[in-house]
């Protein structure tokens, strides 16, 4: 008798669906929430978007699983008793298959080992930020605008890299670098700027502040840019920030970690 794997999963396919829902609508709540409460205009515009894009998300999957959950209901169920046939007479496995099932258990370990690595790194950045990373500190504040900040004022998302091209955009963009001597360019693009506004960038090593600048605006509306941070002793075990502020207002913040560890096992 032919088994209807159709009705079997579906109820299982629904309920998968419902539970993905429900996480997409505590983050779409969460997105919500730092949109109302976050005084930066850079935030507010990325918690706007996540909650677009996890609401999106929430009803396209609670339609689905009800579809998913209708079609199971209407689709007759019939005898799911599994039928097996034992080969008693089964030719054992060769030798060379052992062997490429065995390398491939140990290959499946190393990669899991790496893994785990890159992850450990990468997680390390994602701590909360003090309360002191969230404001411009006055040394890099000297500046009195003398352009507002327009309301389509936007900077990029950055991207580091070791080199960037006669464009100004990133060679080869990573957040996991060695440590060492050299120089680290953070690239990004820039919309709807005016000449005259008052910026600031703010590198900090594990929440220290390590170097800065600020100015007037003099590079034009739009366009891409780079700041570069080169440690005369060299960048060490840790993570790098850079914040960028337009006339008070941070508009765009990246990470990067240096790992020499980490950084030969992802290959950089």
């Amino acid at each position: 008798m032919i088994i209807n794997y159709a009705a079997v999963v579906a109820p299982w396919a629904a309920g998968g669906l419902v539970f993905i829902a429900v996480l997409s609508a505590v983050s779409a709540l969460k997105a919500m929430k730092a949109m109302k409460k976050s005084p930066y205009f850079f935030m507010r515009v990325q918690a706007e978007k996540r909650f677009r894009r996890y609401s999106s998300a929430t009803l396209l999957l609670l339609l689905l699983s009800a579809a998913t959950a209708v079609y199971g209901v209407q689709t007759p169920t019939v005898d799911q008793t599994p039928r097996m046939a034992l080969l008693a007479n089964r030719k054992p496995p060769s030798e060379e298959i052992i062997k490429l099932v065995g390398r491939a258990a140990v290959i499946d370990a190393e990669r899991q080992s790496v893994t785990e690595e890159l992850l450990a790194a990468s997680e390390a950045p994602a701590q909360s930020r003090s309360v002191e990373e969230q404001f411009l500190p006055d040394e890099y504040d000297q500046f009195d605008p003398i352009a507002d900040l327009q309301d389509d004022t936007a900077l990029g998302r950055i991207a580091f890299s070791t080199e960037v091209d006669d464009e100004y955009q990133a060679v080869a963009p990573n957040d996991l670098f060695r440590e060492g001597k050299y120089t680290l360019y953070a690239t990004f693009s820039y919309d709807d700027m005016v000449d005259g506004m008052s910026w600031a960038w703010v590198w900090r090593l594990d929440g220290e502040v390590v170097e800065g600048g600020n100015e007037l605006w003099a590079y034009g509306t739009d366009g891409p840019g780079y700041i570069y941070l080169n440690p005369d002793d060299g960048f060490q075990n840790g993570r790098y920030s850079l914040d960028v502020w337009v006339n008070g207002e941070l508009l765009t913040s990246s990470t990067a970690t240096m790992n020499s560890a980490a950084a030969a096992a992802a290959g950089n």
